[in-house]
């Protein structure tokens, strides 16, 4: 193997070895996610790389700013707000393998006849992956990964457990994560006494929670909120 390298000229050989350094380099970042997903599906997180970042814009603002949050286990989460979620954030939860493509392939037809992004087409564990790992710029590098993610964390977690993660990091307010921190600031209750309304309310937000933190009455969510209530009934639960 040595005796064919040695013979390529300087320029070349020294890119051979720049590409076996990347692989290497990209080899041990994927089994270092692989890592922290297998220890997730038994431990829950603490924090995630989203809310780490938003912290810090936080505290360039107010250096004592902290984040809202408290877990709760799966069985002391609402199942109106469970089937909320996947009415308004990804219908083919309980189907897909982490991407539903048929979803992403309407979103960039949509996106393509606006000019603009107007869909995203993620689904839930394409989110958790995201707000788990990584920083909210925007690439082809960055996506790819996350879509390596995903199917690490279909393929190590049940869905159920996917779901229990998700409603405990997401996002629902400047500085508000998790379902029970949201619940307690929007309407008063723990997150296993939201109502239908209540939890549609919720998932509602979360496309523009901060948004919607500062304009709690806005009609666009207003809208969203009955459109997600009318489906929730189908919806079936891990």
């Amino acid at each position: 193997m040595s005796g064919w390298l040695e013979r390529l000229p300087p320029l070349l050989r020294w890119g051979v070895g720049a590409l076996a350094a990347l692989f290497a380099v990209l080899l041990v970042l994927q089994l270092w996610y692989f890592v922290h997903v297998l220890w997730w599906n038994w431990f829950n997180p603490s924090s995630t790389q989203f809310m780490r970042e938003q912290l810090q814009v936080l505290r360039e603002r107010d250096p004592s700013a902290r984040l809202t949050q408290r877990w709760v286990p799966y069985e002391r989460i609402s199942s109106h707000l469970k089937r909320a979620v996947i009415a308004g954030e990804d219908a083919r939860f309980a189907e897909h393998e982490g991407v539903d493509w048929d979803a992403v392939e309407r979103a960039w037809e949509q996106n393509l006849k606006r000019g603009k992004v107007v869909r995203g087409g993620s689904t839930i564990t394409m989110q958790l992956a995201k707000n788990l790992f990584l920083s909210g710029e925007r690439s082809y590098l960055r996506k790819g990964q996350e879509l390596a993610i995903t199917y690490m964390l279909e393929t190590v977690m049940s869905k159920r457990r996917i779901l229990e993660i998700y409603l405990n990091v997401a996002e629902w307010g400047v500085g508000v994560y998790g379902c029970e921190a949201g619940a307690l600031r929007y309407h008063g209750v723990s997150a296993a006494r939201l109502n239908q309304w209540q939890a549609a309310q919720m998932v509602a937000m979360l496309p523009r929670p901060r948004f919607y933190d500062r304009n709690r009455h806005a009609p666009g969510m207003e809208r969203r909120a009955a459109f997600i209530e009318r489906y929730m009934g189908s919806v079936q639960l891990p």
